[in-house]
């Protein structure tokens, strides 16, 4: 069995088709996505529908979660809460009942699956050596996936050290051997330096991981995003990475 995990998609229309249409050439059996289908970018709707059609299991994120009421919009300060209300008043009500059944964590057999971490869910960000600690500690499958911070990321434990770090396009883990806590990375909003769409593979059959950059069109999903309003500095942020 071959997956695609998807993170953090943030209403990214052209990120995701590009990643999608990698996917499709990959003829994959499932495709997982660890929340944030909206917030940010323009096209809250189309990202929503197609990843209710093609996701075999997807997690609610903040920004999904804040969009529905269920996170109070105080909690997203300056240009995140003014892309949050623009999300809110844009959702059509196919996409709000879509994001109303998602939950931000689920189990698929051999993984664990959080947007955040197990001490949060919703907003812990797995970035520093106490996060990774207490989310193995705090979970028992081999594998463990996360989003949320926009940073593709692989760490491994043997039950005595914590290793690993940043992963670059193209690099591979072999799962049969210690722990591994992995996120993808951001589809629609990278933050880790890479403009490129950020995305895993995971082939159970050869028992391997891939971390895998997409190119998109950048400059359309800027264009959205001014056309609609939307503060300048998450347009701009996306030719860098940032």
């Amino acid at each position: 069995m071959r997956i695609a995990v998807l993170s953090d998609v943030h209403s990214n229309l052209h990120a995701l088709q590009a990643v999608l249409a990698e996917v499709d050439a990959g003829a994959f059996d499932e495709l997982w996505c660890l929340g944030d289908v909206v917030g940010y970018g323009p096209r809250p709707n189309e990202c929503a529908a197609i990843v209710r059609e093609r996701a075999t299991v997807c997690l609610a994120g903040n920004h999904d979660l804040v969009v529905l009421g269920k996170i109070p919009m105080s909690a997203f300060a300056d240009d995140a809460g003014i892309a949050a209300l623009w999300t809110q008043r844009a959702l059509d009500g196919d996409a709000r009942t879509f994001l109303e059944t998602l939950e931000p964590l689920a189990m698929r057999p051999g993984a664990e699956l959080f947007h955040g971490s197990p001490r949060d869910p919703v907003w812990d960000y797995v970035l520093s050596e106490d996060a990774a600690r207490y989310t193995f500690a705090a979970t028992s499958e081999p594998l463990v996936l996360v989003g949320h911070s926009h940073v593709a990321l692989e760490l491994s434990s043997d039950g005595l050290g914590l290793y690993g770090g940043k992963a670059d396009a193209g690099t591979q883990l072999e799962l049969s051997g210690p722990r591994r806590l992995l996120n993808p990375g951001s589809v629609g909003q990278p933050r880790d330096g890479d403009p490129r769409a950020a995305w895993l593979e995971i082939d159970k059959e050869t028992g391997w991981a891939t971390f895998r950059r997409t190119a998109y069109p950048v400059e359309l999903t800027q264009g959205e995003m001014r056309e609609q309003g939307l503060p300048e500095i998450l347009a701009g942020r996306l030719e860098h990475g940032v």
